[in-house]
């Protein structure tokens, strides 16, 4: 229940978060974000910023920065359910860049049920802890590739 997107017509750059979350946004209103190691480029108003390393976003927060003209750049985005206690100390030691986002149903956010990776503007990674979540993205994005397959031929220098 993992893939990534390479290559999508329906995204204008990775990571598109308004696109890649359009088959599942109706099922993750009762959640907050977690976002984490970002770069990001927009020119809208957002409630990211280069000051802070990590944000906690409510759903009204995470709204506008999907449906804002910002393409995530680096960064590790998970939905948790909203009584999750947060534990910046553990927040703050994540990476994009680590060998685990490329490892089969492995979560950075252990109590994540989606996390998103954004890898380097090339790639973009879905991690879902639910079945029927993974199916609706996968319907609607054919393209997308199966991590574990795709990982086999893809390694980080």
């Amino acid at each position: 229940m993992n893939w990534v997107i390479k290559h999508s017509k329906k995204i204008k750059y990775h990571t598109d978060l308004k696109e890649i979350l359009k088959p599942i946004w109706s099922e993750l209103l009762d959640y907050k974000w977690i976002i984490t190691d970002v770069e990001f480029l927009t020119d809208s108003q957002i409630p990211l910023n280069y000051d802070t390393d990590y944000f906690f976003l409510d759903k009204n927060e995470f709204e506008s920065l999907m449906i804002s003209d910002t393409q995530i750049v680096w960064g590790i985005i998970a939905a948790v359910k909203n009584d999750y206690e947060i534990r910046t100390e553990n927040i703050i030691k994540l990476s994009c860049e680590s060998d685990e986002v490329w490892k089969e149903n492995t979560f950075l956010i252990p109590q994540s049920i989606v996390e998103i990776i954004a890898f380097d503007s090339g790639y973009t990674i879905l991690k879902f802890k639910e079945k029927n979540l993974s199916e609706k993205f996968k319907h609607y994005f054919e393209e997308a590739i199966e991590l574990q397959k795709f990982s086999q031929g893809f390694r980080i220098n």
